[in-house]
C-alpha cells in the first residue's frame, strides 16, 4: 500500500493553480509516473489543456533507453508527439538548456529519481535547468521525490574547489542524505539561484524509510539502477567506474558484482570476509560482462550481499575493496584515463571522490583510514549546513 504521495501527485490533484493558463515545459524520464504508472507528460498534456509545449530529457533519455555516458540527440517523442530537448549531448555545453529552448516557457516542471549518491546526474540537470530558468525568469516547479537511501545516513567527503563536475557539481558528501528537492534547494540557495524555485513537496515521507517503506513501486531510474538493492551499494561501487575493473554494467547485477581478469576471487572474498565490514558479506564469483568493460570476458572477483541495510557502509565497503584488489592483484586495477562525463584534465577517480585524497592514498601503499576519517569530519559538518534546507 502506498504509504507516500510525491510531489508529481500533488501537483495534479493539489496544486494544478501553478500550471493553470501558463505555457509549460517537463523535465522528465520513464520514472516520471505516479502510483499508477501514469507518466507526468501525460498527466500533464491533458491537465495543461495544450500548455505543455515541450520535453526535456536528462541522461540516458527521456524514455531510458541509452546506456551510461551515451550522447543522446534532440528529438520528437513518439508517444507524446512533443518536441524532446536533450541535456545529455556530445560535449559539456549540452548538459545545460539553451535559452531558445526557454523563452517561450512559463514554468519548467522537473520530476526526476535521485538514488541518494552524488554521482548521479540527475539533480544536476535539475540544477542546471534551474539556473537557466533563473537568468530568463522561468519559474521551476520540482516535484520531490523519496531519497531512496532514506534521509538520515551522510557518508563521503566533500568537493574541494576544481573538482566540480556533472558527477558533483556543487560541494556534497557522496551519500547527502537528501531529497531531490532538497538538495537542488540547498545547492540553489548556496549558489544564489533559487528565486525562481518551487518544490512541491511530498507528504507522508519522513527521513527514517528507505524506498520500501513508501510503499511505492521502484521504476528503474536509469538502465544499470534495477533494484533498491543497487542504489543502496552504489554510492561506494560507483567509485570503480574510474578503474579499468568492472563494476558489474553488462551483468544482471550492477555495482554488486565487482572484478577483472586476473583477481582470484577466492582469495579476495577470504579477505573482504575477514574484515567484518558492518550490514555485507561477500561470495567469491565469476562474471562474464556482455559488454562495457571486458565483455566477453570471465572476471574473477565478488559479489556484495547487504544483509542489513541500517549499518551497511557503501564508501567503506568500496575502499576496503580497491585497498584489497591493491595488495592481492595490484595488476588487475589501473585507474581510468580516458574522459570521464566530458572532463579530460582530472582523473575520473578524482572526480568521484571529489579530491586526489583516495587516489594519493591508494598509490602511497597506506591504508584508507584516514581518508575515511577526513570524509567522516566532513559529513558531520555537512550535517549542520544541510540542516536549515531539510524539508521532511
Amino acid at each position: 500500500m502506498t504509504t507516500v504521495q510525491i510531489g508529481l501527485e500533488r501537483l495534479v490533484s493539489e496544486e494544478r493553480r501553478f500550471l493553470s493558463g501558463r505555457r509549460v515545459g517537463l523535465l522528465c524520464n520513464p520514472v516520471s509516473v505516479d502510483s499508477d504508472f501514469r507518466h507526468a507528460a501525460d498527466l500533464l498534456k491533458d491537465l495543461c489543456a495544450g500548455g505543455l509545449i515541450r520535453l526535456f530529457g536528462p541522461e540516458h533519455g527521456i524514455r531510458g533507453a541509452a546506456q551510461d555516458m551515451v550522447s543522446v540527440g534532440d528529438a520528437l517523442d513518439s508517444d507524446t508527439g512533443l518536441p524532446v530537448v536533450s541535456l545529455y549531448g556530445k560535449d559539456q555545453g549540452s548538459l545545460r538548456p539553451i535559452p531558445s529552448t526557454l523563452e517561450d516557457l512559463d514554468v519548467l516542471v522537473c520530476d526526476l529519481q535521485d538514488v541518494g549518491s552524488r554521482y548521479y546526474t540527475y539533480v544536476w540537470t535539475a540544477l542546471l535547468c534551474l539556473e537557466a530558468c533563473s537568468a530568463l525568469g522561468v519559474e521551476v516547479l520540482l516535484c520531490d521525490r523519496p531519497n531512496p537511501l532514506g534521509g538520515v545516513e551522510i557518508e563521503g567527503g566533500r568537493i574541494l574547489p576544481g573538482f566540480e563536475s556533472f558527477v558533483g557539481l556543487h560541494d556534497v558528501p557522496t551519500r547527502h542524505g537528501l531529497t531531490i528537492g532538497e538538495l537542488v534547494g540547498l545547492a540553489a540557495a548556496e549558489r544564489g539561484a533559487g528565486e525562481c524555485l518551487r518544490i512541491v513537496r511530498m507528504t507522508g515521507w519522513n527521513r527514517e524509510m528507505d524506498f520500501e517503506a513508501t510503499g511505492r513501486p521502484w521504476v528503474m531510474p536509469s538502465p544499470n539502477m534495477p533494484t533498491l538493492d543497487t542504489a543502496f551499494v552504489y554510492p561506494g561501487m560507483c567509485l570503480v567506474e574510474a578503474t579499468s575493473m568492472s563494476e558489474g554494467r553488462g551483468t544482471t547485477r550492477p555495482f554488486e558484482l565487482f572484478g577483472a581478469p586476473g583477481i582470484p576471487p577466492a582469495a579476495l572474498a577470504r579477505h573482504m570476509e575477514a574484515l567484518s565490514l558492518p550490514g555485507v558479506r561477500f561470495r567469491a564469483t565469476w562474471f562474464r560482462p556482455a559488454f562495457q568493460k571486458h565483455a566477453g570476458n570471465d572476471c574473477g572477483g565478488v559479489q556484495l550481499h547487504v544483509t542489513d541495510r541500517r549499518i551497511f557502509k557503501p564508501l567503506r565497503t568500496a575502499l576496503s575493496l580497491l585497498e584489497a584488489v591493491r595488495r592481492i592483484a595490484p595488476e588487475a586495477m589501473s585507474w581510468r584515463e580516458a574522459p570521464y562525463e566530458f572532463v579530460s584534465d582530472v582523473p575520473a577517480i578524482d572526480l568521484l571522490a571529489g579530491s586526489t585524497a583516495l587516489r594519493e592514498a591508494l598509490a602511497s601503499g597506506g591504508g584508507v583510514e584516514d581518508v575515511l576519517a577526513l570524509w567522516d569530519s566532513e559529513a558531520a559538518a555537512f550535517d549542520e549546513r544541510r540542516a536549515p534546507h531539510l524539508l521532511y
